[in-house]
């Protein structure tokens, strides 16, 4: 009875351990995505950091065909950039390596070298991985919600 007791014990101290390792991906990969967004629209560029060492493949808000960006992709700049983020989630995949964010990206932006944007409102799909200990996109999807817009750029600006 008592090793019994004891593998329960076990049991759920990893449950436990998991889930808190589940709650600090997630913790995490939310403050990065709130903590890049204020960057963005305190200097009015993108951080510059963001991307994999292997490169993410993404859709863009504006339509078109699939985009390779490259890990030492100039950051894009901005006229203005007023976008919120809302309603973040985040699915752990694999515990502090691996985990995939949804959310919605509200609001106006003015990218440099392209068309300003009034009404900007997208869903977004992120797949981030961990490198050199930090966060990194993987994958990207963004698509304009029923009567808003994505953006006007439809290929990387180099």
């Amino acid at each position: 009875m008592k090793i019994v007791a004891m593998a329960l014990t076990g049991i759920m101290l990893l449950i436990g351990a998991v889930a808190h390792a589940d709650e600090a991906t997630e913790q995490a990969i939310i403050k990065m995505l709130m903590d890049d967004n204020a960057y963005t629209r305190q200097n009015l560029k993108g951080t510059g950091d963001a991307i994999s060492k292997e490169g993410s493949l993404e859709f863009w808000s504006s339509g078109g065909l699939l985009n390779k960006v490259d890990s030492d992709a100039t950051p894009q700049e901005f006229e203005s950039f007023n976008i919120n983020l809302k309603h973040i989630t985040v699915i752990t995949l694999v515990p502090g390596q691996a985990a995939v964010a949804q959310y919605y990206s509200e609001g106006a932006m003015a990218p440099t070298k392209s068309a300003a944007v009034s009404n900007y409102r997208t869903r977004v799909t992120q797949v981030f991985v961990k490198e050199d200990g930090k966060w990194k996109v993987r994958a990207a999807h963004w698509s304009p919600i029923a009567g808003g817009a994505g953006t006007s750029q439809t290929a990387v600006i180099d």
